[in-house]
C-alpha cells in the first residue's frame, strides 16, 4: 500500500511579469517514512527547481490511491464511501476513502472515478470532491538496474547454459 505525503516548497518562481516572486508550492511525493518523503522531495526540487529552495512541510496524508490521465495537470482529491458488514459483529459499517484523480473539472474527476469504480459489486457514494492545490505528483519508481549489472534472473540463465 502506498504512502502518500504532501510536500511543501518554498522558492523564486518567474511571474508573467518577468519579476521573481516567492511562492510556496505543494507536491505529493509516495514514500515510505518521512525521511523518505524528505530525501525524494529535495531530490526532485534540485532536480526541477532553479535557484534555492526550501522544504517547509511534510505531511502524510490520508490519500488511498492516485488516478493520474496525462491529459490534466489539476488534481481533485474525491471521497468515496461504501458500506462493508463487520465480521464479528455483522453491523454495517460506513468506510471512507480518498482517491486523487486528475481532471480538468470536477464533472471529469466524478466520471473517471466513476470509469474506476466501473466493476465494484458494492454500491459506493461519492460525497465530495474537491481540488487541490498539488502542483505534482511523484509515485514511487523503482530504481532501473545500474548499467554494470545485470537483472538476477539473466546471471542464473547464463550460468544454467
Amino acid at each position: 500500500m502506498n504512502t502518500w505525503y504532501s510536500c511543501k516548497i518554498k522558492h523564486n518562481k518567474e511571474g508573467e511579469d518577468g519579476l521573481l516572486k516567492q511562492v510556496t508550492e505543494a507536491f505529493l511525493v509516495d514514500a515510505v517514512s518521512y525521511t523518505d518523503a524528505e530525501t525524494r522531495i529535495n531530490e526532485i526540487a534540485a532536480r526541477d527547481i532553479s535557484g534555492e529552495f526550501a522544504v517547509t512541510n511534510i505531511t502524510k496524508t490520508n490519500i488511498a490511491e492516485v488516478i493520474n490521465y496525462e491529459d490534466e495537470e489539476t488534481w481533485f482529491k474525491c471521497k468515496v464511501t461504501y458500506s462493508t458488514v463487520d465480521g464479528d459483529s455483522e453491523k454495517e459499517m460506513k468506510i471512507n476513502t480518498y482517491i486523487l484523480v486528475c481532471a480538468l473539472h470536477v464533472k471529469q474527476a466524478f466520471e473517471r472515478i466513476e470509469k474506476h469504480f466501473e466493476g465494484m459489486l458494492v454500491p459506493y457514494d461519492i460525497p465530495s470532491i474537491t481540488l487541490t492545490n498539488f502542483i505534482e505528483v511523484y509515485p514511487y519508481i523503482k530504481d532501473e538496474i545500474p548499467a554494470n549489472l545485470k537483472p538476477l534472473a539473466e546471471v542464473e540463465a547464463e550460468d544454467g547454459e
